[in-house]
């Protein structure tokens, strides 16, 4: 049993997103790998932005992760990857238990406040950082 990391999931959530992952490709023999840690050991490296290489040790071997995250991000016709798909499902999933709408209504877009030239015509105001731009 390896640490728990902030990037994992909980095996009741893998498991609303288990058969998405494995129907991705034939079998012909049995895994030997779990998928659950190769997912947990993708979210790492997405979250911590880490090479290869550098996953820690105690997820499954760096090779056998980098060839499910190529299967699972390969486009479909819809160009749409089984990773973003399964994500997306966990979001929904996640939303709808917590009683909110599984498609969200805002979005919040952070932006940087630039002064604008002396010789510019147009001039604002950014109310939020209280700056004349």
């Amino acid at each position: 049993m390896r640490q728990p990391y902030d990037s994992d999931i909980t095996r009741e959530q893998f498991a609303q997103i288990s058969q998405d992952l494995e129907n991705v490709k034939k079998t012909t023999r049995p895994r030997e790998v779990d998928l659950y840690e190769i997912f947990c050991a993708i979210l790492y490296l997405l979250k911590n932005a880490c090479t290869w290489r550098n996953i820690p040790h105690d997820f499954p071997k760096w090779r056998n992760v980098r060839y499910y995250y190529e299967v699972w991000t390969e486009k479909d016709e819809n160009d749409q990857s089984i990773l973003d798909y399964v994500q997306a499902k966990l979001v929904d999933i996640e939303r709808y238990e917590s009683g909110r709408n599984p498609l969200p209504s805002m979005l919040i877009v952070d932006s940087k406040t630039i002064k604008n030239a002396d010789c510019a015509e147009e001039k604002g105001y950014d109310g939020g950082k209280k700056n004349r731009v």
